[in-house]
């Protein structure tokens, strides 16, 4: 099947200047709205989509810059026979070095011979489609593809409208499916007449017979020759069908374009992999759209998402965490601006990914990523994040910010993935333990922002010494109720080394509770695992909401400077 080994654009609406080698199989683009995921699929499609002409505006053009021309190259690898003729397209074919994403001017051994198409646009806003060939245009030569080439090679297009393809018309995937053709013509053109002659048997004149007498009075009066009288037929040209006319209908004979726009994506992706060695690119736009999340799983798997052999080349964009979390990383691309160029970062490339994507899909589809040392901390944030919503602040969501569990010592390893994609990161980590310094300096040497607990204590430590008696009661009572009473006594009898219980601190609280006492909940808190009182996001998001963030503005003025800060790190995002 031919495979798109290299796209490159430049000035195109608002991507200013992109290269990049998609790999074989899926090519997903992620990123923020507005990043031009939507803009490389309709330059791929204009390039070598089958079309004659192509409708431009000054708006395609980057930054409104008509003095810039629009210029769009697809370099076509794994070509069939035809297109390697030497007497077609002899003086057009290069060499391709896909290690280097190097371009030779004509084919060597130890490299893909391949073809490259261009699509120019200048201020006349004519396109111009041609080959790319530096030999070529050494001999003062040009050309484009065959048409009968280009309508072989021409991606599928998913969109919302998708008639095109449910019928046997001009570039229908049906069509591509199979040589079979069936010949209409005479049957089609019997049954034009027939309808004619069953209006005429229907007394279709006599029901307009009012008009018809006014008719045949002002041509007679105008010596204007049509017989005896005007009649009302059928017109034969208007009594005609145009291409298309046979399409896919199911058993009771209704069409099939009546479905809903996700069976009819679905439907096509399997007919587009059934005609995979004649078509074998396909583009869609917003893979989920009008497709439940298993259908979305469905669709995946009929455009070959799972197979080790892939049977289409797709190119496709989504901000569904379920296309994300069900595709592997190296299926997934984040498309960036640096300056004035773009990249398509492969996800794959980064290391300790997978797992986070697996877990945390949706933190691919946002602008910025908060990664919490773990749950407690992600439940922290969210809790006051509600409460901060509720008293008229912009969410985090609104921020365009996804929160991250970082996995305890995963924690900057994770960091450092979703920054070498581009992403803005920031990591919120305790100060009793660091196991990975070294990490942390590459990543803050690299942009990224750490929040820390004062020296030498853990969130659990930071909440017990900070807040108020009375919050630290109801702390208590609700890892109690999370717990049970007996384990949070004998948690806190172990960090006290036996000096102090459950009942002693409670009593405490009535009052003024120590800061010995304080201590010893932070610590007793902290086990790891499920065993903590506060290790998970619900409980300890419930504890945020309805206990910490209605307490700030009475508990240590740090703390809640603290957490002010994260949330303005969290908004300067949007601006």
């Amino acid at each position: 099947m031919t495979t798109i080994r290299a796209i490159e654009i430049e000035n195109f609406r608002g991507v200013k200047a992109l290269k990049w080698q998609p790999r074989e199989g899926v090519n997903c683009l992620i990123g923020s709205g507005d990043s031009g995921k939507s803009t490389v699929l309709d330059a791929i499609d204009y390039c070598i989509g089958a079309r004659r002409s192509l409708q431009m505006t000054d708006s395609d053009f980057c930054g409104l810059d008509i003095e810039k021309p629009v210029r769009i190259c697809v370099t076509l690898g794994t070509l069939p026979d035809e297109l390697k003729n030497i007497d077609t397209y002899g003086l057009y074919l290069c060499g391709f070095d896909a290690a280097s994403g190097q371009i030779l001017s004509e084919p060597e051994a130890g490299h893909e011979t391949v073809l490259i198409v261009q699509l120019l646009v200048e201020n006349d806003l004519e396109p111009q489609w041609s080959l790319v060939s530096s030999r070529a245009a050494a001999q003062g030569q040009s050309r484009s593809l065959n048409w009968a080439d280009r309508v072989r090679l021409s991606p599928t297009r998913l969109g919302a409208i998708n008639d095109k393809n449910l019928s046997w018309r001009r570039g229908s995937i049906l069509n591509r499916l199979s040589d079979e053709r069936a010949d209409i013509s005479k049957e089609l053109a019997k049954a034009a007449r027939d309808v004619r002659a069953a209006f005429v048997g229907a007394g279709g004149s006599a029901q307009l017979a009012q008009a018809l007498a006014a008719v045949t009075k002002a041509a007679k009066d105008l010596g204007i020759p049509i017989g005896a009288e005007a009649k009302a037929l059928l017109d034969a040209a208007s009594v005609s069908f145009a291409g298309g006319a046979i399409s896919l209908h199911d058993e009771w004979g209704v069409p099939l374009r009546g479905l809903g726009l996700g069976s009819t994506r679905l439907l096509i992706a399997g007919i587009q992999r059934q005609a995979a060695t004649q078509a074998s690119i396909i583009l869609i736009d917003e893979l989920e759209h009008g497709l439940e999340p298993h259908r979305i799983l469905m669709l995946l798997a009929a455009l070959g998402a799972k197979d080790k052999s892939p049977p289409l080349q797709v190119f496709m964009t989504t901000h569904s965490p379920v296309a994300v979390r069900e595709l592997s990383a190296d299926q997934l691309f984040v498309l960036r601006q640096h300056g004035d160029n773009h990249h398509a970062l492969a996800v794959g490339l980064q290391s300790d990914v997978q797992g986070t994507i697996r877990k945390y899909p949706d933190a691919l589809l946002a602008k910025t990523v908060f990664v919490c040392e773990g749950a407690s901390e992600v439940g922290l944030i969210r809790g006051l994040d509600r409460l901060r919503a509720a008293n008229g602040h912009p969410p985090i969501a609104a921020c365009g910010c996804a929160l991250v569990d970082g996995g305890g010592n995963e924690l900057f390893s994770r960091a450092l993935a979703f920054q070498s994609l581009g992403y803005r990161v920031a990591a919120m980590r305790d100060s009793d333990v660091h196991p990975t310094p070294e990490l942390e300096a590459k990543f803050v040497d690299a942009g990224g922002q750490t929040f820390r607990w004062r020296d030498g204590r853990a969130l659990e430590d930071e909440l017990f010494l900070s807040v108020g008696s009375q919050t630290v009661a109801k702390l208590l009572d609700l890892a109690v109720a999370a717990k049970e009473e007996s384990l949070v006594n004998d948690h806190i009898k172990s960090a006290s080394q036996n000096t102090k219980d459950l009942a002693a601190i409670r009593a405490e609280c009535t009052a003024e509770i120590s800061p010995e006492s304080r201590a010893i909940l932070g610590k007793a808190a902290r086990y790891k695992g499920t065993k903590g009182w506060f290790k998970s996001v619900s409980i300890m998001e419930e504890a945020a909401h309805d206990l910490v963030g209605p307490d700030l503005a009475h508990a240590d003025p740090a703390l809640g400077q603290f957490m002010e800060g994260i949330f303005q790190w969290i908004s300067n995002g949007t601006r």
